[in-house]
């Protein structure tokens, strides 16, 4: 993680740029880590607000839209096939489906907030063939929401970013518990409300 920490510090926004796409595509980078230190930088002047969280963005959206077209045009076999060399193998890409088809394309705005799904949402969205737009949609507001958070918390804690990033990484999966019970509410909801309407027009 040093050596990476050690290549914002240097080379600024075009590493940011390239580690978080990479990152985001499914290598295996700290890529919250990069966003708070970041946010750090940011606190005391190393690094510009606006270009920072514009790079990380631009770097999210190009990472998780590679996952996507990957997905897309690959299919199943090349990625069941190489895969596992990026870490992604059937049974996250079986798990994602499951959770793709309960809680629809909400998963891609919050799965960021998830640890190890971020990186196959895209690919098992692709794979579906999900329409690009609604891809696009949800995907890219996630990344807007994703990095801001982290931006602002490294900007926020300053000098006790480490701290805080050990906190974040050692209740990850709570907050991914807690955020999951909340998508599986909206999608009750959400399927209440479409089961009621279908009995109005039925009615109508």
């Amino acid at each position: 993680m040093e050596t990476v920490l050690a290549w914002i510090s240097h080379y600024g926004y075009a590493a940011l740029f390239a580690l978080l796409m990479l990152g985001i595509a499914g290598l295996p980078i700290p890529d919250e880590t990069l966003l708070v230190f970041s946010g750090y930088l940011i606190s005391t002047g190393r690094m510009d607000a606006q270009g920072a969280f514009a790079v990380s963005v631009v770097g999210s959206i190009s990472g998780i839209s590679l996952s996507y077209l990957i997905g897309r045009t690959a299919g199943h076999a090349v990625v069941y096939r190489y895969g596992r060399y990026a870490g992604v193998t059937p049974a996250h890409i079986d798990r994602v489906h499951r959770w793709l088809r309960r809680m629809g394309e909400w998963l891609l705005m919050f799965g960021y907030f998830i640890p190890g799904v971020r990186h196959f949402t895209a690919l098992a969205a692709g794979m579906s063939e999900l329409e690009y737009g609604v891809f696009a949609r949800f995907a890219y507001t996630g990344a807007v929401i994703w990095v801001s958070t982290f931006l602002a918390l490294g900007y926020f804690v300053g000098e006790q970013w480490r701290a805080v990033m050990a906190l974040v990484e050692r209740y990850s999966w709570l907050s991914a518990g807690a955020l999951g019970v909340v998508l599986f509410i909206a999608w009750r909801i959400r399927g209440r409300s479409r089961r009621q309407r279908a009995k109005e027009n039925s009615l109508s």
